[in-house]
Protein backbone atom coordinates (compact mmCIF):
# COMPACT_ATOMS: atom_id res chain seq x y z
CA UNK A 1 0.00 0.00 0.00
CA UNK A 2 1.45 3.41 -1.01
CA UNK A 3 0.40 6.67 0.73
CA UNK A 4 -0.46 10.01 -1.48
CA UNK A 5 -0.44 13.34 -0.35
CA UNK A 6 -0.36 16.42 -2.76
CA UNK A 7 -0.56 19.73 -1.92
CA UNK A 8 -3.14 20.44 -4.68
CA UNK A 9 -5.67 19.22 -2.61
CA UNK A 10 -6.29 20.18 1.10
CA UNK A 11 -4.12 18.04 3.61
CA UNK A 12 -5.96 16.17 6.45
CA UNK A 13 -6.71 18.04 9.64
CA UNK A 14 -7.14 13.94 10.89
CA UNK A 15 -5.41 10.63 11.06
CA UNK A 16 -5.92 9.69 7.55
CA UNK A 17 -5.03 9.87 4.00
CA UNK A 18 -6.01 11.63 1.12
CA UNK A 19 -5.53 8.60 -0.60
CA UNK A 20 -3.77 5.16 -0.39
CA UNK A 21 -2.86 3.28 -3.86
CA UNK A 22 -3.61 -1.07 -2.90
CA UNK A 23 -2.58 -2.91 -6.58
CA UNK A 24 -4.30 -1.15 -9.43
CA UNK A 25 -6.36 1.02 -6.84
CA UNK A 26 -6.65 4.58 -5.81
CA UNK A 27 -9.30 5.17 -2.84
CA UNK A 28 -9.48 8.49 -2.56
CA UNK A 29 -10.76 9.60 0.89
CA UNK A 30 -13.68 12.01 1.49
CA UNK A 31 -13.01 15.41 0.08
CA UNK A 32 -14.32 18.74 1.08
CA UNK A 33 -15.12 21.96 -1.01
CA UNK A 34 -12.12 23.75 0.14
CA UNK A 35 -9.57 25.64 -2.23
CA UNK A 36 -6.42 23.97 -1.08
CA UNK A 37 -4.12 27.32 -2.10
CA UNK A 38 -5.93 29.21 -0.30
CA UNK A 39 -7.17 27.23 2.27
CA UNK A 40 -10.86 28.64 2.18
CA UNK A 41 -13.51 27.06 2.96
CA UNK A 42 -16.00 26.80 -0.29
CA UNK A 43 -19.33 27.83 2.11
CA UNK A 44 -21.07 28.90 -1.21
CA UNK A 45 -23.89 27.50 -3.11
CA UNK A 46 -24.54 23.85 -3.69
CA UNK A 47 -22.67 24.43 -7.12
CA UNK A 48 -19.79 25.82 -6.35
CA UNK A 49 -19.09 23.21 -3.11
CA UNK A 50 -19.38 20.54 -6.10
CA UNK A 51 -17.05 21.62 -8.66
CA UNK A 52 -14.34 22.49 -5.88
CA UNK A 53 -15.18 19.02 -4.32
CA UNK A 54 -14.92 17.10 -7.81
CA UNK A 55 -11.50 19.47 -8.33
CA UNK A 56 -9.97 17.88 -4.81
CA UNK A 57 -10.74 13.95 -5.64
CA UNK A 58 -9.02 15.24 -9.32
CA UNK A 59 -6.16 16.71 -7.79
CA UNK A 60 -5.50 13.38 -5.70
CA UNK A 61 -6.26 11.56 -8.59
CA UNK A 62 -3.52 12.74 -10.77
CA UNK A 63 -1.22 12.64 -7.89
CA UNK A 64 -1.76 9.15 -7.49
CA UNK A 65 -0.84 8.78 -11.70
CA UNK A 66 -4.58 8.24 -12.55
CA UNK A 67 -7.75 10.44 -12.83
CA UNK A 68 -11.45 11.26 -13.03
CA UNK A 69 -11.60 8.78 -16.30
CA UNK A 70 -10.74 6.08 -14.32
CA UNK A 71 -12.84 6.21 -11.25
CA UNK A 72 -14.88 3.36 -10.67
CA UNK A 73 -17.42 3.97 -8.00
CA UNK A 74 -18.26 7.18 -6.25
CA UNK A 75 -19.90 8.26 -2.57
CA UNK A 76 -21.76 11.66 -2.71
CA UNK A 77 -22.48 12.61 0.89
CA UNK A 78 -25.23 15.49 0.43
CA UNK A 79 -26.74 17.37 3.28
CA UNK A 80 -30.03 17.56 2.11
CA UNK A 81 -31.80 15.23 -0.99
CA UNK A 82 -33.40 18.30 -2.05
CA UNK A 83 -29.68 19.62 -3.12
CA UNK A 84 -29.93 16.83 -5.66
CA UNK A 85 -30.65 18.00 -9.31
CA UNK A 86 -28.20 20.95 -8.71
CA UNK A 87 -25.59 18.15 -7.67
CA UNK A 88 -26.32 16.15 -10.54
CA UNK A 89 -25.57 18.91 -13.19
CA UNK A 90 -22.22 20.03 -11.60
CA UNK A 91 -21.26 16.08 -11.09
CA UNK A 92 -22.51 15.50 -15.25
CA UNK A 93 -20.91 18.00 -16.59
CA UNK A 94 -17.42 17.50 -14.81
CA UNK A 95 -17.46 13.49 -15.50
CA UNK A 96 -18.57 14.08 -18.94
CA UNK A 97 -19.67 11.41 -20.88
CA UNK A 98 -17.84 8.86 -17.90
CA UNK A 99 -20.23 7.59 -15.89
CA UNK A 100 -18.91 5.98 -12.77
CA UNK A 101 -21.05 3.54 -10.60
CA UNK A 102 -22.39 6.48 -7.49
CA UNK A 103 -24.29 6.19 -4.55
CA UNK A 104 -25.73 9.26 -3.02
CA UNK A 105 -25.89 9.52 0.51
CA UNK A 106 -28.19 12.13 2.50
CA UNK A 107 -26.82 12.71 5.81
CA UNK A 108 -27.52 15.69 8.26
CA UNK A 109 -24.76 17.53 9.36
CA UNK A 110 -21.33 17.40 7.49
CA UNK A 111 -18.08 19.36 8.83
CA UNK A 112 -17.85 23.21 8.48
CA UNK A 113 -21.31 23.25 7.14
CA UNK A 114 -20.56 22.00 4.46
CA UNK A 115 -23.42 20.54 1.81
CA UNK A 116 -21.39 17.71 0.32
CA UNK A 117 -18.32 15.69 0.58
CA UNK A 118 -16.94 12.62 -2.34
CA UNK A 119 -15.15 9.91 -1.92
CA UNK A 120 -13.79 8.01 -4.69
CA UNK A 121 -12.46 4.50 -6.05
CA UNK A 122 -10.38 4.68 -8.97
CA UNK A 123 -8.12 2.60 -11.61
CA UNK A 124 -4.58 3.40 -12.47
CA UNK A 125 -5.59 1.74 -15.58
CA UNK A 126 -7.97 2.75 -18.27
Amino acid sequence: MKPITTTSAPIPAGHYSQAMVHGELVFVSGQLPIDAATGEKKIGSIEEQTEQTLRNVEAVLIAAGSGLGNVIKATVYIANIELWGQVNSVYASVFGDHKPARAIVPTRDLHHGFLIEIEVVASLTS
